[in-house]
């Protein structure tokens, strides 16, 4: 028999306060897990995310009576997260965190993108627990400076040199990376996992320690918004863009590439420091619409009603999340062939995947221009969603990897009679 387990999940960003796809799979797991009867505690840096967005987050969150959310703030503002990324260390955050700790023995830590925590995170536990301890590369941090192997500022990084990409970049070089903090910090850590096949290989291709699985992100059962959505948002036909407004995420050349689409709209959800710029690019195309920062309700709708979801992304995506949640709602994707956005489109057959705005435009024009395509594109990502990227399959997977990492470590599961 197995009992209830207690769950740690210590993460930089955590809805509100977060920006990303990576935020929302610890924020839909969490609630996961605790609808299956767990405890649940959720460690977050509130100084961290106002260090990158000083104002109030624009989109409020449902929170889970039996998630208990954490925030970590100190008096010293932005001079917290800085200093753990500078020296990887938590030095003003470290006491919260280790009180928590000492608060209860946690079967469960999970890490998820400490870059502004610091890798010596990796090292605290909780006394006299047996804890398995996992670690999600939901970014490529652990082998770059910059997060996402984005090469001085300008294209996507085909070998590393990591000191002049960090200074064009305009970050403060990173003292800890010429050490051996990571290797050490990294030997606490049971099990490392990446959200695709793609970002494990690329972690022992740029010389990470440590062994990377495989474990996929899911979309909740509870965003089945698409079975009543409600009116289409415009009476014409419309592709749709889901992310952050920075220039890695592509928009650009979507954008441009719209000057050749002239019978359909495309509609922007998502805000971030790129806004003003990527407006003023499509100012002459009245077809390209901005709607701003959406919450996942106003999303559903938007993903059921539109012809395809695009993903133009120009760096590598651990996984891109936003495919799954088209597929979540029976849309196919359209993925620049770059990352592991392929793998995730590939996989399902849900969709086609380009490299040139040639290309992009042939795959528009054979999902605007046939509904059977559409629908048949559709199906195939829904199935996939089904067997790999729902919630009960993705509870089936972790727990499998919870129980291989505790009987490496312990020789027993812990937790189980």
């Amino acid at each position: 028999m197995s009992r209830p387990l207690r769950f740690l999940h210590l993460t930089t960003f955590y809805p509100p306060y977060s920006f990303g796809g990576d935020a929302m799979y610890i924020y839909r797991l969490a609630h996961a897990l605790a609808d299956a009867g767990h405890h649940v505690d959720v460690v977050h840096c509130v100084d961290a995310y106002h260090l990158l967005h000083p104002a109030q987050p624009e989109i409020a969150f449902r929170e889970h009576p039996g998630v208990r959310r954490y925030e970590l703030r100190s008096g010293w503002g932005w001079l917290s997260p800085l200093l753990a990324q500078q020296t990887g260390r938590p030095w003003l955050k470290q006491r919260a965190i280790q009180a928590l700790l000492d608060s209860q023995p946690y079967d469960v830590i999970h890490f998820h993108n400490t870059s502004l925590l610091g890798p010596h995170t990796l090292g605290m536990t909780s006394p006299g627990a047996r804890s398995v301890k996992l670690y999600t590369t939901h970014e490529h941090w652990l082998i770059c400076p910059t997060h996402v192997l984005w090469k001085f500022n300008e294209r996507a990084c085909e070998k590393p040199e990591c000191l002049r990409c960090t200074i064009r970049a305009r970050k403060p070089p990173q003292l800890w990376r010429y050490t051996g903090t990571l290797r050490r910090a990294g030997r606490h850590v049971d099990q490392f996992v990446s959200p695709s096949r793609f970002t494990a290989e690329m972690h022992a291709e740029r010389g990470f320690p440590f062994q990377v699985g495989h474990l996929p992100y899911f979309i909740d059962r509870a965003d089945e918004d698409w079975r009543q959505p409600g009116p289409p948002p415009q009476a014409t036909p419309y592709f749709l863009f889901v992310g952050r407004l920075e220039t890695i995420k592509g928009l650009h050349t979507l954008i441009d590439a719209w000057a050749g689409v002239p019978e359909y709209g495309l509609l922007v959800a998502g805000t971030g420091r790129e806004a003003g710029a990527l407006r003023a690019r499509a100012a002459g195309n009245p077809r390209v619409k901005f709607l701003g920062p959406m919450s996942q309700t106003q999303l559903g709708a938007m993903y059921h009603h539109a012809r395809a979801c695009i993903v133009p992304s120009i760096t590598y995506e651990t996984f891109g999340i936003v495919i799954i949640e088209a597929f979540a709602r029976k849309t196919p994707a359209i993925v620049r062939d770059l990352g592991a956005l392929p793998e995730v489109v590939q996989d399902s057959g849900g969709g086609y995947t380009y490299r040139t705005d040639e290309e992009l435009r042939a795959a528009i024009q054979r999902i605007g221009g046939s509904p059977a395509v559409r629908s048949e594109l559709g199906e195939r990502g829904y199935q996939a969603f089904l067997r790999w990227w729902s919630r009960d399959a993705h509870l089936v997977m972790y727990f499998d990897l919870l129980r291989r990492a505790a009987i490496k470590r312990f020789g027993v599961v812990p937790w189980e009679a």
